[in-house]
């Protein structure tokens, strides 16, 4: 199974992706998708929507996962993350893939043990959970990361949904 992280931003969207199999995790792909700050909004979601539409026809993730952000500080870069966290969200869907939610502590719990770890302390643990990952920038670290934090939470629900069945 493949799982493709996704960290939305509308500078950078950062995207990894994994494979899950009977519990193990391998590092596939990761990368970023990039627009420029002085591009119209509309043409910089277009640029987003575009790149994830063709990631997923070139990788054909099973699932998709993508982080909930919270900025509160900036109520204009709020919404415009918004609008990149939305494009996140549909373009998985459009292709058919379940797409699942995750906040920020609950990523950082699943991939380092606590909810406060530090962005360095993650990307620390997200190359060892995937040995051989040539992990390419701070935004796919932060994808793979929440790739892994599915892939956590889905065999618990797996696990789960197989005891309530038994």
């Amino acid at each position: 199974m493949r799982i493709l992280g996704l960290d939305p931003g509308l500078t950078h969207t950062g995207w990894g992706l994994i494979g899950f199999q009977s519990g193990r995790l391998t590092w596939v792909a990761d990368g970023a998708i990039s627009t420029k700050a002085d591009m119209p909004l509309p043409e910089r979601l277009t640029i987003i929507y575009r790149g994830l539409a063709a990631l997923l026809a070139e990788w054909t993730p099973d699932e998709a996962a993508v982080e909930h952000t919270y900025v509160n500080k900036n109520p204009a870069a709020a919404l415009k993350l918004g609008q990149a966290r939305g494009v996140a969200l549909l373009a998985p869907a459009m292709a058919g893939l379940p797409v699942a939610e995750y906040q920020a502590m609950e990523v950082k719990r699943a991939v380092v043990g606590t909810g406060h770890a530090a962005k360095e302390q993650v990307q620390d643990m997200v190359k060892r959970l995937l040995p051989g990952a040539k992990i390419s920038r701070a935004d796919s670290a932060d994808a793979l990361a929440i790739a892994i934090c599915h892939a956590h939470h889905r065999g618990t629900r797996a696990a789960l949904a197989r005891l309530a069945t038994a």
